[in-house]
């Protein structure tokens, strides 16, 4: 099935500029195997959403449609055909 991941502007200079990336993945998907497969298409932007242990980087918020993984299984969040996976870094400034 495919899955859709929205990537927000500070993190499209990983993906050539575009703002979202297809992912394929098997039916019993999780968002850890978006991430997988993410981290096999973009490597560098992977490493902006997940630290070397595999965990979500602190200040990354993943969500499924409107809801937060944080709030849900984390990466063991199982997805659905055509559901939409989007990746929001913390911005801070002052």
């Amino acid at each position: 099935m495919e899955v859709v991941v929205v990537v927000p502007g500070a993190l499209r200079q990983y993906t050539d500029g575009a703002s979202q990336v297809a992912v394929d993945v098997p039916a019993d998907a999780t968002i850890g195997t978006v991430l997988g497969r993410l981290a096999e298409q973009r490597p560098v932007l992977h490493r902006r959403i997940q630290d070397e242990a595999g965990r979500l980087r602190r200040h990354v918020n993943v969500f499924v449609g409107d809801r937060n993984i944080r709030d849900a299984q984390l990466l063991e969040t199982k997805l659905a055909s055509g559901d939409e996976v989007t990746i929001l870094p913390a911005v801070s400034g002052g």
